[in-house]
């Protein structure tokens, strides 16, 4: 039975439209459509290889919007943290609309009491992988303070240790004994030689430890013999050592072509690169252990506010956030640091019990030191701590001590009366439900 014309026409239409439909799909299948996933990082400059960016966009394809920025030091990246929180106002360009951001160890008590900060997802491959020593660090309650029931607020990729550095013909030339332990930089022949960082508990922390006691103590008065006046007497004398209490400047003293300072006291990230660009520069962890720094993935808590000017943020941070944690977490992820491209070891490196010596660096200079890769070698890593929470009481300790310090235009009293009076106050504000 023939269509009838009406008909025809209908199936000439349907026809036409096929064809069209089916030109449209094919047009469309030529073009190169990518499901773009942003991930922002903030990071503190220098502390990133720069193959982990490389090679992170390598393994996610052409799916991945990266964007890393870099800050000149970890105090910056939290007071911006802490002043777009304040004023409610997020620029899309501020660290505080980043999806992760780093975070120097000793600010994660501050950011958490503030809540600069959200905890991360614990039921992630990158958090069950990770060294049980981490975990116990980085679990804090919503006050900082280490609780086996808190939850995990940070993520490593980088650390290392304070070190003492210096210059070996002075030492031979003034027939000084060589350091090998803190009690060394109480000789007399360095008398106004020594320049150091101006971190308060790094200061009072090398008393403690020249005192047979750690930079943890909760109380000195009952836990170091002679109590708060013979840290007092130590904490003086040290003083008279040390020529600049400075963290800014401290190795700038050291450098080549100033004669009065012989020694260095610091962080391995700050002077392990200095020393290779000098002679004659000897590198030691004191025996008897020495602080630990840590260098922090942390996620900024953006989403509690209310606004559309962070992008992605909107709705939490970029779901690519975790795989980007697991893959600085990767063995592989190590070789910069092993191969002395940045300063500092991978996480995992604080297990080891058998030294992992790196491969010999063609063209590097051979540097005098007791670290292994960058760190310090297992019976001395066993007696190093992290710096965690002061206590009240040992906050009330730290405070006495520096009251008790007459010079008032000494850099180091000036900076930990304005730190612990930070720490008082933020404690004072969130109590009083000041802090957003």
């Amino acid at each position: 039975m023939g269509l009838l014309p009406d008909q025809k026409l209908e199936a000439v239409d349907s026809s036409q439209e096929d064809k069209e439909l089916n030109a449209e799909f094919e047009r469309w299948k030529s073009k190169t459509f990518a499901l773009l996933v942003p991930l922002r990082i903030v990071a503190l400059q220098g502390s990133v290889p720069p193959s982990w960016l490389k090679e992170f966009i390598q393994s996610q394809g052409k799916r991945l919007r990266l964007r890393s920025e870099f800050r000149g030091s970890l105090e910056s990246i939290f007071n911006e943290l802490s002043k777009s929180l304040t004023s409610r106002k997020v620029d899309p360009k501020s660290a505080l609309a980043a999806d992760a951001v780093s975070m120097g160890d000793s600010w994660l008590t501050l950011a958490i009491r503030n809540s600069i900060i959200d905890p991360m997802d614990e039921d992630q491959d990158w958090y069950k992988d990770l060294n049980e020593k981490w975990k116990i660090f980085l679990r804090r309650n919503n006050e900082g303070a280490i609780d086996s029931e808190g939850k995990i607020w940070a993520a490593p990729y980088r650390w290392g240790s304070m070190v003492i550095a210096y210059k070996k013909t002075k030492f031979q030339k003034h027939k000084l004994k060589p350091i090998e332990d803190w009690e060394d930089l109480w000789q007399p022949g360095l008398r106004g030689r020594i320049s150091m960082v101006g971190c308060p508990r790094e200061v009072v922390g090398a008393v403690l430890k020249y005192m047979g006691t750690s930079y943890n103590t909760d109380s000195i008065e009952l836990q170091v013999s002679g109590g708060r006046n013979a840290v007092l007497e130590n904490l003086n004398l040290l003083r008279k050592q040390v020529r600049l209490f400075d963290s800014a400047n401290y190795l700038k003293a050291f450098g080549v072509g100033v004669g009065d300072v012989w020694v260095a006291v610091g962080w391995s990230s700050d002077i392990l690169p200095a020393a290779k660009r000098m002679s004659n520069i000897v590198v030691i962890v004191p025996k008897s252990g020495a602080s630990l720094w840590a260098d922090l993935w942390t996620i900024p808590a953006a989403s509690k506010l209310q606004t559309d000017r962070i992008g992605g943020r909107v709705r939490g941070p970029s779901p690519l956030t975790n795989q980007w944690i697991e893959f600085c977490l990767q063995p592989a992820r190590a070789s910069p640091f092993k191969n002395e491209v940045v300063p500092g070891a991978s996480p995992s490196a604080l297990d080891c019990s058998t030294p992992n010596f790196p491969p010999e660096l063609k063209g590097s200079p051979k540097l005098e030191t007791n670290l292994i890769a960058g760190i310090p070698p297992p019976d001395i890593l066993s007696k190093c701590e992290f710096l965690e929470p002061l206590s009240d009481t040992a906050l009330s300790d730290h405070q006495w001590l520096i009251s008790q310090i007459q010079k008032a235009d000494n850099k180091l009293i000036n900076r930990l009366q304005k730190l612990l009076s930070f720490t008082i106050q933020s404690l004072t504000s969130k109590i009083q439900g000041k802090v957003p």
